[in-house]
């Protein structure tokens, strides 16, 4: 999933990132780049917390949902892409019947697009990227 972050830097001090959907989650680095990076690890960490406690796992806006907000005023946007799937439980085999030309378009779309590792991921990315919506 695709969170909005947005960065935001004093005169003396690092980039500090804020993930406004995930309360209580920041980052920071003495680079954008890093502190982008470091995002990446605090959503681990968040996500595991999260878990392990049994709470609900947020769902990020969209970046306009966001940008209007005068907390994050000054502050430079950018998506951080983060792979839920760990933390949405373990893997469950399913059946599922599809229509084979509809099967045939998402295997070659994995097949040319190495983000996506398999079939499965395809359409728990897909499914997700649709509940997101509501």
């Amino acid at each position: 999933m695709k969170f909005p972050v947005v960065l935001h830097k004093d005169p003396d001090s690092d980039y500090g990132v804020t993930i406004p959907d995930v309360p209580g989650s920041f980052s920071a680095g003495a680079t954008m780049d890093e502190a982008l990076e470091n995002t990446l690890e605090a959503l681990a960490l968040h996500f595991e917390g999260l878990v392990a406690d049994g709470e609900p796992l947020p769902q990020p806006k969209t970046l306009e949902a966001h940008a209007a907000n005068p907390d994050y005023a000054g502050g430079v946007w950018a998506l951080v892409d983060f792979d839920v799937t760990p933390y949405l439980g373990k893997a469950v085999r399913f059946n599922a019947t599809l229509p084979e030309h509809l099967l045939a378009r998402i295997d070659n779309y994995v097949k040319h697009h190495p983000e996506q590792k398999s079939r499965s991921g395809f359409l728990a990315e897909a499914a997700l990227k649709m509940l997101q919506q509501g």
